[in-house]
């Protein structure tokens, strides 16, 4: 068997000291996360963060930096996800947009809101990584190469 890690992205939206954020139901459990997804086939990494964003909470964005890549694997489970976490920009926001049905809503929440003992984060990359954003970790999109 050929071990293969779940590529995924995250983006991370700043307005006003808040974080664009989503919660919804895992296991029967309401947790919160970045907007967050899987790369689909053949889809560049920077369009993934794009699309993930948009569909989980009808927010335009424009990515500037990537944050960093975060490898992580849940204690429950044998599966590993490379996350490839970036900053971007809000845009503009499309109300009308119907978001991914696994969403129940969207939120502005800043870092203080997250690390209370009554939210429940979908991983411990959500906080880690605003964490690094605040600290001001940036890297150029360009450090990404992709065939065109």
């Amino acid at each position: 068997m050929i071990w293969t890690p779940r590529a995924t992205v995250a983006t991370i939206v700043e307005k006003d000291q808040t974080f664009l954020t989503v919660s919804e139901q895992v296991k029967g459990q309401l947790v919160f996360n970045q907007p967050a997804g899987h790369i689909e086939a053949n889809e560049k990494i920077v369009d993934a963060a794009i699309r993930e964003t948009l569909e989980e909470t009808g927010w335009e964005v424009k990515p500037s930096y990537l944050l960093g890549i975060y490898i992580y694997r849940p204690p429950t489970s044998d599966l590993t996800f490379h996350r490839y976490c970036f900053i971007a920009k809000p845009v503009q926001h499309h109300p009308a947009h119907r978001l991914d049905p696994d969403i129940e809503a969207t939120h502005w929440l800043s870092l203080e809101q997250l690390s209370q003992p009554s939210i429940h984060l979908r991983s411990p990359l959500v906080v880690e990584c605003i964490k690094d954003y605040l600290a001001g970790i940036r890297y150029p999109l360009a450090v990404i190469h992709e065939d065109e």
